[in-house]
């Protein structure tokens, strides 16, 4: 159970978040909403790129909201961006292993923690090559072995899915709906694509002007006449 009381983020005039308040409870959560609505800052606030004005973030009863990111990610919280973060002069079990050596792992776990992770995203292929060589969804996929990696409990993707492939994107979906039962962690997953929501998580949050609209089961959130409006440009009936 991920637990939100209150979060509040301001920047100059602009409130961000306003007031932030859920508890989410499943394998992988939506996190959607239109531009500008707070979704990108709510994941900042979770891995402590950002801190809030006021209230507080308990995930499995540990206190996150003191944090630093890097106390986070030793804790197990891992994180995507939207312009995917791989280092292009290393290869790619280079850039897996930089997040394991920060662990508390011998070397033989950190080795055997990266070749499971590399063969649950679909890269093992390609473990030796310059990540600077890859294609794009390779380049993402690297990212995606980089937060699965060594045990983590709180993965937060942020529009994985953009740009690529209905195929590339069938693969994307399928690694992440293994996340929860091969890496035993919480997905929080932000996209605009609709499809992608709806085949992999089970309950969605809509964020509009940095409040909650609402959180619930994904059919049903997405059947919401609020969410119509607000997120799919349809007006309430």
């Amino acid at each position: 159970m991920i637990e939100i009381d209150g979060v509040t983020v301001s920047f100059g005039g602009v409130t961000a978040l306003n007031g932030l308040t859920v508890q989410l409870d499943a394998p992988v959560v939506g996190i959607i909403g239109p531009n500008g609505a707070g979704k990108t800052t709510f994941l900042n606030v979770l891995s402590g790129f950002v801190r809030p004005n006021s209230g507080r973030i308990r995930a499995f009863g540990q206190e996150l909201t003191g944090l630093q990111p890097h106390q986070r990610a030793q804790w197990g919280l891992r994180r995507s961006f939207q312009k995917e973060q791989a280092v292009d002069e290393l290869t790619v079990e280079d850039n897996v292993r930089v997040v394991l050596d920060s662990l508390p792992l011998s070397r033989g776990a950190v080795e055997d923690a990266l070749t499971r992770a590399l063969e649950f995203t679909g890269i093992s292929a390609v473990r030796r090559r310059s990540v600077a060589g890859l294609n794009a969804f390779e380049r993402r996929m690297t990212e995606l072995a980089r937060c699965v990696a060594g045990s983590p409990k709180l993965i937060l993707l942020d529009e994985p899915g953009a740009g690529f492939s209905q195929s590339e994107v069938a693969t994307l979906r399928s690694v992440i709906n293994g996340i929860s039962e091969t890496v035993g962690a919480r997905t929080f997953l932000i996209d605009h694509d609709v499809d992608l929501i709806q085949a992999t998580c089970q309950r969605t949050m809509v964020l509009d002007f940095g409040s909650l609209v609402t959180y619930g089961e994904t059919a049903s959130v997405l059947a919401d006449p609020r969410v119509r409006a607000v997120y799919l440009g349809m007006e309430e009936t």
